[in-house]
């Protein structure tokens, strides 16, 4: 099943469970808030642990692509060039800044506007999104590198699938190549 169908089926159902806890009773919503920081804080562990662990790998690869270009604009994609090391680094970085954009929609929702259902959700989609990281894949579950994660990581797809990810064949790498050496000739 597409990973953003599964998401929305997941979290209407939990969205329904919701609805059927007394989030008046203090008692629960006491637990409610005190299950949403644990998830967050093993959520956040686990992604520091995963970066030391690939610090402590080291991984030197070289790895190549072409970045995904702008939707708004017409230009092509940018070369990137990286290591596996700082590649995983990058990504990781990005899932602890989605938790943290989370952390303050929830600070938001609940702490402002009082919404009390969403600590509950955001608990249960937290551990499903923890399980869906690709980086959790390969260096906690210990999954190999292959296949559909094969570096670059491709996005997840939206609802209907449509997901433009990074280039990673010689002709798109060869062309990129071309338009940043011809780029610095034209500066010389």
């Amino acid at each position: 099943m597409n990973p953003a169908v599964q998401g929305l089926v997941i979290s209407l159902g939990v969205m329904q469970v919701a609805r059927k806890i007394p989030f008046e009773d203090p008692d629960v919503l006491l637990y409610t808030r005190i299950g949403y920081a644990t998830v967050q804080v093993i959520v956040l562990g686990i992604y520091y642990f995963i970066s030391m662990s690939i610090k402590k790998k080291n991984d030197q690869t070289v790895l190549k692509y072409v970045d995904a270009p702008n939707a708004m604009t017409q230009e092509p994609g940018q070369l990137v060039t990286t290591t596996v090391r700082d590649y995983d680094l990058s990504e990781v970085s990005k899932l602890l800044r989605s938790v943290y954009m989370g952390v303050a929609m929830m600070a938001f929702l609940h702490g402002y506007m009082k919404y009390t259902q969403p600590l509950f959700v955001q608990a249960i989609m937290g551990l499903k999104g923890l399980y869906d990281a690709k980086p959790v894949q390969v260096h906690l579950l210990g999954k190999k590198a292959e296949g559909e994660l094969k570096r670059p990581w491709k996005a997840a797809g939206g609802m209907f699938g449509a997901a433009g990810g990074p280039q990673t064949d010689n002709a798109a790498i060869t062309e990129a190549e071309k338009r940043v050496g011809g780029a610095s000739k034209k500066d010389d």
